[in-house]
């Protein structure tokens, strides 16, 4: 298994992304979906239906639907949870969201983070970077989109 990657403070080689980039997340068996990146949100959050708390040997398992790419079914997937959390949402209302623990990839850049459960339903992006995620060595250049690679064809 690779090494979770993390830049040191002497490096402070910053990876230059866009305001939308394509995120893996390998727990999840998940590659290549495309991600609003987005400064103003403190947390990472990932479209989720039918979310399930479940307690599988004494510990917090969140079961939920998500679809990775337009047109294809929505698949049932489970990680690990962390917590209940009340989150502010974009519209300003409060919503009590699971949050979950998983590898996330963006670049070259791995590292173990949280993520709520939010329906995005309404929303162009599945997943939604937030700046704990950003702060590992990313510099967002809000004119650029893709600046990682693009997003497979069928799914622009």
């Amino acid at each position: 298994m690779p090494r979770l990657t993390k830049p040191t403070k002497a490096s402070r080689e910053l990876i230059d992304i866009g305001w939308c980039e394509c995120v893996d997340l390998p727990d999840l068996g998940l590659s290549r979906i495309k991600a609003k990146i987005d400064t103003g949100a403190a947390t990472s959050s990932i479209h989720a239906t039918r979310v399930n708390p479940l307690m599988i040997d004494g510990l917090l398992v969140v079961e939920f639907w998500f679809r990775a790419h337009r047109g294809e079914p929505a698949r049932k997937y489970r990680a690990p949870g962390v917590e209940q959390r009340s989150i502010k949402s974009s519209n300003g209302a409060i919503e009590l969201r699971y949050v979950i623990e998983t590898t996330m990839m963006l670049g070259s850049v791995r590292w173990k983070g949280h993520m709520t459960l939010a329906n995005r339903n309404t929303m162009n992006f599945p997943i939604l970077i937030g700046r704990r995620a950003l702060k590992r060595g990313f510099r967002v250049d809000c004119a650029r989109k893709w600046a990682l690679g693009q997003p497979e064809v069928s799914d622009r």
